[in-house]
């Protein structure tokens, strides 16, 4: 069973997201035991997602064919794990290649963006599923959390599909807040003509109200809509945490003035101050036409940024606890078109992970000589999504409990790739 398919990535506290968000939570019930994580001093696990919006080449990245009909005029090169090769537009990312995990045997066989960015952060094709940000904010939700528990930074623009999904059946809670252009959420500034003390008044007023209206009535829609109120408080009180201009010189010049570089930056900077999970969007992949030119510019952006951002976690002790995923909704054809474009493929592409829970220098599953299927060890989104979970310790084979119907956490026909986790 799956609830509503919310298509908001943002938590904006406005009537629009109140209503869409108790349409999420009427549906939501309790979830397992077992699957919640317990109050730990121990570091929580975390999840990062960069997302290739639009669909970044495999030939281009980790699974060159130099030398083939297929390959385009890229050279594959060498890298930091022996016998292994990956495209020469990641040179800092070869020097690193021990320290990644990559699966080079996917076949999602979904070569659309809407479905397949919805696809591969959910772990399913039917609608309405919680996507992998949304769950694990709620699967290692820990009872003394403030912030929202997942944060999806991408920039402003019209491509639908980079927004959908998002909490479906576990409501506006767990719903992704979104942040634009590396800028904090609208409106986390109090109005200077609003003095703390009418703050305090309204506030009453506004729990009390709640409660009245609560009585004999569902819960749910009540209790989404004072969570709107109480995330846009703590990001109220906690608004430093988007600042930038905190950050060293150094460090905007190691990970890049760029859009994705800065993005990166406050990614950490959230992690840092305790968001469980953290969505950075890197655009413009979909190239139709010109692929090697513009696969130049998004690989020297990602590269270096990417090893930069690697290197921060391990330097302060994150990385150990972070599980980094570096996907997008699908990879490029084989065939070069006549306009030097790869199109949309979904059949044989590759993704790449680091960090807590899998192990390190790890190539998982190939491709055939022309990268046209799968060769070896082929896997499925879904025993993607079980293995994402797994890593940051959750169990990929637990049900959520909702409206007195158990619904399971990830795909029961697929399963976690055991070989890759550690």
């Amino acid at each position: 069973m799956a609830g509503r398919q919310s298509r908001t990535a943002a938590s904006e506290i406005s009537r629009r997201t109140w209503l869409q968000g108790t349409a999420a939570a009427l549906g939501a019930g309790a979830i397992e035991q077992p699957l919640r994580a317990e109050v730990s001093t121990l570091p929580r696990k975390q999840l990062l997602l960069l997302f290739l919006s639009g669909g970044a080449s495999q030939f281009e990245t980790w699974d060159p064919k130099t030398g083939t009909k297929t390959g385009g005029p890229f050279r594959a090169i060498s890298t930091s794990l022996p016998g292994v090769q990956i495209g020469e537009l990641l040179p800092h990312t070869s020097k690193i290649m021990h320290r990644l995990t990559v699966v080079r045997s996917l076949n999602s066989n979904i070569p659309d963006h809407f479905q397949g960015h919805y696809a591969m952060q959910s772990g399913r094709i039917a609608p309405g599923y919680p996507v992998l940000g949304s769950a694990v904010a709620k699967l290692l939700e820990r009872s003394e959390d403030v912030l929202p528990g997942y944060v999806s930074i991408r920039r402003d623009g019209p491509k639908a599909y980079t927004d959908v999904g998002d909490a479906g059946f576990l409501g506006a809670k767990y719903q992704g807040v979104r942040v634009v252009n590396n800028q904090p959420p609208e409106n986390l500034v109090q109005p200077a003509a609003v003095k703390p003390t009418l703050a305090e008044t309204v506030d009453r007023i506004r729990k009390s109200n709640d409660e009245r209206f609560r009585q004999g009535r569902d819960a749910a829609p009540i209790d989404a809509y004072r969570t709107t109120f109480e995330q846009a408080q703590a990001l109220m009180d906690r608004r430093e945490i988007f600042d930038l201009t905190k950050e060293s010189g150094a460090d905007h010049e190691q990970y890049g003035k760029h859009e994705f570089g800065q993005n990166c930056l406050l990614a950490r900077r959230l992690l840092q101050s305790g968001v469980t999970c953290v969505k950075v969007t890197h655009f413009d992949w979909d190239a139709h036409q010109d692929n090697f030119y513009w696969h130049q510019i998004r690989c020297a952006e990602f590269d270096r940024t990417l090893v930069t951002l690697l290197d921060d976690l391990e330097r302060r002790g994150m990385l150990e606890h972070t599980l980094v995923v570096i996907s997008g909704e699908m990879g490029r054809t084989p065939q070069i078109n006549k306009l030097g474009g790869r199109d949309h493929w979904g059949r044989a592409w590759s993704v790449a992970m680091a960090g807590c829970g899998v192990k390190p220098g790890v190539v998982y599953g190939s491709t055939n000589d022309l990268g046209t299927e799968v060769k070896d060890k082929p896997v499925k989104l879904g025993d993607l999504f079980h293995t994402y979970l797994r890593a940051v310790g959750i169990d990929s084979s637990a049900s959520y409990s909702i409206g007195g119907q158990t619904n399971p956490v990830a795909d029961p026909a697929a399963k976690p790739i055991d070989e890759l986790l550690a």
